[in-house]
């Protein structure tokens, strides 16, 4: 997704040699890929424009206002400059791309006050691992934003619900806060340390005005994974409902036992299909299990609290006391758990369709 582009007062020979040496172009590749200085004077913005979209990549024998030239033609383009140099010479055009980096060890003082980023190392390597760590960072953003809201989804629907049909609240208040202030809070943080995509840099940039709350982001957050974490948790609400002898249209009150056991197995639902969700925002197109959930220590602690949780609203008197729960047979337990491969399956199904769309 990054294309490099060579800027010499070197002879053109020299550029060419040093261009195939270090990778900037493909070995065998003759003179023609090389524009000189003398030749760029003449050109007009339009004809740097088509040269550079003809694959032109070293230009020798420049004089600094060529470079800005280069640069200008470049931003005209509607590409993301980022322009490097250590001399005098290098200022105006560090200063006019979009991102100037300067040499640290070797590079003048003046080459260095016109630069955003200055490289302690003096190595071209730094800038790759720059923009993989940048991308990576605006990555596990996005990751754990898509983490967090797709439990909106199951929250927000039985509220929808119980306004508009005469049924009971599949989930309260303080149950709504145990999701969001409780447990998303540790797999939300594992998402933000999670190591670079391998595949990262392999895909083009995003666009410049691409922000985090995308409309894919938000309908994959909310009309797929969360309508699939809300269907499924009040589907197994309804259940237990009529399991027990609930008929449509009955009140029942937030002490009565049945409700309790109901609304019980529908926070412990979403608890345990925000596992599968949790493994599958760790990657765009892989599955989240490559990597495994061992190495990521808060994303593992994270599953395990969920786990312990998702049992304890059912199970554990203290926790029932406090989020207004009771317990359901352990088949019940179990159907709640098929949720995790269920919306893993989906959108491990949905990634494959994507990649190859």
């Amino acid at each position: 997704g990054i294309d490099v582009i060579m800027i010499t007062g070197d002879h053109p020979d020299t550029a060419l040699a040093i261009a195939q040496k270090s990778g900037i172009v493909v070995d065998g590749r003759n003179m023609a890929g090389v524009l000189t200085g003398d030749v760029l004077e003449q050109f007009t913005q339009e004809q740097l424009i088509e040269a550079l979209g003809k694959g032109v990549s070293i230009f020798a024998r420049t004089t600094p206002e060529q470079k800005m030239k280069i640069v200008a033609a470049l931003k005209a383009m509607d590409k993301v400059v980022a322009m490097t140099g250590d001399g005098v010479n290098d200022a105006p055009a560090l200063k006019a791309a979009d991102v100037g980096i300067a040499m640290g060890k070797k590079g003048t003082d003046v080459a260095r006050e016109s630069a955003q980023i200055v490289l302690l190392d003096d190595n071209f390597a730094s800038i790759v691992a720059g923009v993989e760590e940048g991308r990576a960072i605006f990555s596990n953003i996005k990751k754990f934003t898509n983490y967090v809201l797709v439990s909106n989804g199951p929250e927000i629907l039985p509220y929808l619900i119980y306004i508009l049909l005469p049924v009971p609240l599949a989930l309260t208040v303080i149950q709504i806060l145990s999701i969001d202030l409780g447990t998303d809070i540790i797999p939300s943080m594992g998402l933000g340390q999670e190591p670079p995509d391998p595949e990262e840099m392999r895909r083009p940039p995003r666009e410049r005005s691409e922000g985090l709350l995308t409309r894919p982001l938000i309908i994959h957050s909310y009309l797929f994974l969360g309508l699939l974490e809300a269907l499924w948790s009040i589907f197994l609400f309804f259940f237990v409902l009529v399991e027990g002898g609930w008929e449509y249209g009955q009140e029942l009150a937030s002490n009565n036992a049945l409700y309790r056991s109901a609304t019980g197995i529908a926070l412990s639902t979403i608890l345990l299909m925000q596992i599968g969700n949790l493994i599958g925002r760790r990657f765009i197109y892989r599955s989240g299990l490559d990597m495994g959930i061992f190495k990521n220590k808060l994303i593992f602690f994270g599953i395990i609290i969920q786990v312990v949780f998702s049992w304890a609203v059912l199970y554990f008197p203290p926790a029932q006391k406090v989020l207004a729960t009771g317990p359901v047979s352990i088949e019940i337990y179990f159907l709640a758990w098929f949720g995790i491969p269920l919306i893993f399956g989906l959108d491990f199904i949905r990634k494959k369709v994507a990649q190859r769309g």
